[in-house]
């Protein structure tokens, strides 16, 4: 009989020691369960909170052996060696999300197609293989240049609003996707168990720096009508439905000037947008891609209040060993929850932490949000 996950004897793998796994864990130490942490970096915010290996995510004899010794495995990062955990599925290890969808979100290009093969609408895209191949769509512009491998945090991400931003191109296989006129950037957090039950979060405004194309901070709930909400979560219902996915599913979407919603990119893990969950919803989206991937009961999403998430970047200018400015004013806000996520050395826009404001009046949260973005600094 395979142990079962409260069990001293289940072991929770996962690929990818950073601020995820960190909250990932600290969720599943209420459920009694042991985990395991696979990253390359010895000094990852996951290294004091769990068994802890250092190595490659994407060398193939390291996640195997890594896989080998757990019960499952979950990933917090997209770049990992899915032939690996194709190979660990195949020795009876249960992976979710599943090896084939992890790659599938992996390449942006596949991706983009998918949403087109499932009738899921998303910005009007080409395919392009180097630099050269986009400078033929001229007429395609104004545009976003994204690499269909590897861009990760607003890296592989270029804007070409005209002509005289071509040299900006990706000279590796990528796509040109249409600038969306967008008036609002949303994201919807939904899951789904081996059961094939699914359930969705209401859906929260992001707001994004303008240069590094990182989300700054977000509101919840989202300011959206009740028909484009309506509309949001039936698509993010679709997209994971059609997946096939276990687990949670990020749905980062644009909500245009006329009313349409479009699928932008999709995250198989915990995610940025998700954060304030922890204060904010009865079931934070830690506990509930835990209760997803264990095939448990899926959690009440409904919001106990509104909330307000500020990232915590490594100031402009500043690298070294991190000190934050301002965090005694921010503590003496009421409803401000701080969370550092373990990381010795800051640089600019490294993601150091984030702070969640609870407050029920909508006027407040904007302008706590306000004061802990202007008054918290990350510096060296």
């Amino acid at each position: 009989m395979k142990p079962q996950y409260y069990q001293n004897n289940f072991k929770l793998g996962v690929l990818g020691g950073g601020q995820l796994g960190r909250m990932l864990i600290q969720s599943g130490i209420d459920l009694n369960i042991s985990f395991s942490v696979l990253d390359p970096d010895v000094n990852a915010p996951c290294n004091q909170l769990a068994p802890f290996t250092t190595g490659k995510l994407t060398d193939y004899d390291t996640v195997i052996q890594f896989g080998s010794s757990c019960d499952l495995i979950t990933i917090e990062i997209e770049n990992v060696n899915t032939a690996a955990l194709r190979e660990l599925e195949k020795r009876g290890k249960k992976v979710f999300p599943q090896p084939s969808i992890i790659e599938l979100i992996q390449d942006k290009r596949i991706q983009k197609q998918f949403y087109v093969d499932n009738e899921i609408p998303t910005a009007e895209f080409v395919l392009t293989e180097n630099k050269s191949d986009v400078l033929k769509h001229k007429a395609f512009l104004p545009a976003v240049n994204k690499l269909g491998k590897e861009g990760y945090d607003g890296r592989g991400v270029q804007m070409i609003r005209s002509e005289q931003d071509l040299e900006k191109a990706f000279d590796s296989p990528g796509l040109l996707e249409k600038l969306i006129d967008f008036d609002k950037e949303i994201a919807i957090i939904v899951a789904k168990n081996e059961k094939g039950d699914i359930i969705s979060y209401p859906a929260v405004e992001m707001a994004f720096h303008p240069e590094k194309n990182l989300v700054e901070y977000l509101f919840a709930p989202a300011d959206l009508p009740d028909a484009i909400q309506q509309k949001a979560d039936q698509i993010a219902r679709k997209v994971i439905d059609r997946l096939g996915l276990v687990g949670i599913l990020a749905v980062e979407m644009f909500v245009t000037k006329g009313g349409e919603v479009l699928v932008n990119e999709v995250a198989p893990r915990p995610h940025n947008s998700g954060h304030q969950t922890i204060e904010a919803n009865y079931t934070s989206q830690y506990e509930q891609h835990l209760r997803a991937i264990l095939n448990q009961p899926l959690g009440s999403t409904k919001m106990l209040i509104p909330s307000a998430m500020v990232n915590l970047l490594g100031e402009e200018g500043f690298t070294g060993e991190a000190k934050y400015q301002g965090m005694e004013a921010v503590l003496a806000l009421e409803g401000v929850h701080v969370h550092l996520y373990g990381k010795k050395i800051t640089k600019p826009f490294r993601k150091m932490g984030h702070v969640t404001i609870v407050d029920n009046d909508m006027e407040s949260l904007r302008k706590k949000a306000n004061f802990v973005k202007d008054n918290l600094k990350v510096i060296a």
